[in-house]
Parts: structure tokens; C-alpha cells; sequence
């Protein structure tokens, strides 16, 4: 699968890197660069949601998740973690527990 392809890629890159890889660059920079660039790839696909353009979304996607690639190649989580997670939540019926409480003070 493309996803545990390219995750083996970047924790390559962690591991050996590579000069002139972005890859290398966010890991250089360290975690809070990559929290960063994480947070801004949501923001960006919330933005090209509103925009109805969905090609656009797309791209913002990929973006996004090659950045939680590396956050978790970063954190070492690996991505049979997060599929057994996926399957255990599957698994799940009728979890909703309801809204979230509004945040009256920050």
C-alpha cells in the first residue's frame, strides 16, 4: 500500500537521511516544526473543503497525511499501531457519547 511505502521512506529519512530532503528538514528542525506544519495542513484542508474545488482538497489531504507520517515516524508510532487501532474502532457499536462540552474559559 502506497501509505506503508511511503512511511518506510520517511523513517528512512529519519534514520539516514538524505541532503536537500524536506524530509530530513522537518526532523532537523525537530518536533514542534513538525506539530507546526501539521497544523497548518489541517487548517489548509479546512480551507479547501469551504472551497468546494476538490482537487484542491485532495492535494491538502496528502499533505496533511504525509505530515502525520512524519509526526509519526517522529513519535515512533508505527503504522500497524494505528491500523490496530482502526480495526479496534471498528469494531465499536454505538459509541457515540454526544457533543463535546462548549470551552467556557481558555
Amino acid at each position: 500500500m502506497v501509505v506503508d511505502d511511503l512511511y518506510k521512506i520517511i523513517q528512512d529519512r529519519k534514520k539516514s537521511g538524505e541532503e536537500g530532503s524536506y524530509t530530513k528538514y522537518l526532523f532537523d528542525k525537530g518536533t514542534d516544526k513538525i506539530l507546526k506544519k501539521v497544523g497548518e495542513e489541517c487548517t489548509e484542508v479546512i480551507i479547501a473543503a469551504k472551497g468546494n474545488e476538490k482537487q484542491e482538497l485532495v492535494n491538502e489531504i496528502c499533505d496533511l497525511a504525509y505530515h502525520i507520517l512524519v509526526l509519526m515516524a517522529d513519535q515512533d508510532v508505527n503504522i500497524e499501531e494505528v491500523k490496530n487501532e482502526l480495526i479496534n474502532r471498528r469494531n465499536k457499536i454505538n459509541n457515540f457519547k454526544g457533543e463535546r462540552k462548549e470551552i467556557e474559559q481558555i
